[in-house]
């Protein structure tokens, strides 16, 4: 009884706590080691036109460069903030950088945005 008991708690106790997780995973390139979405395996970007914990890309910068979006659920942790937008969405930020896709990679491991206009840039390690 006491051993189906502790089981039970043990359960309820992984499903109450949220599960934290590197929102990023690492992508070896040819331009070197580049962080990409753990979920969908794309390269994620910085714009050097933010602001700290800012985005400055919305509308037809936003279509092209579409945010790395966290969920409602998503937490913070270490290095991996998350901002909010002024569009009410949260966008994950990498120390205080919000994080983009581009709308021209097609595969994992794409890194075809990096340096595009001289201020975007793959979010590297």
């Amino acid at each position: 009884m006491n051993r189906k008991l502790i089981a039970a708690c043990i359960a309820m106790a992984s499903i109450a706590a949220p599960a934290l997780a590197d929102p990023v995973t690492s992508f070896n390139t040819d331009i070197g080691d580049v962080l990409a979405a753990a979920d969908n395996g794309m390269t994620v970007y910085t714009f050097t036109q933010d602001t700290p914990n800012q985005s400055n890309c919305y509308e037809s910068c936003a279509s092209a460069w579409p945010p790395f979006l966290a969920s409602d659920t998503a937490e913070a942790e270490g290095a991996f903030g998350i901002i909010d937008r002024n569009d009410g969405t949260r966008q994950w930020a990498l120390n205080g950088q919000p994080l983009y896709f581009w709308q021209g990679d097609a595969e994992r491991g794409d890194v075809t945005g990096h340096g595009v206009g001289g201020v975007w840039f793959a979010a590297q390690n």
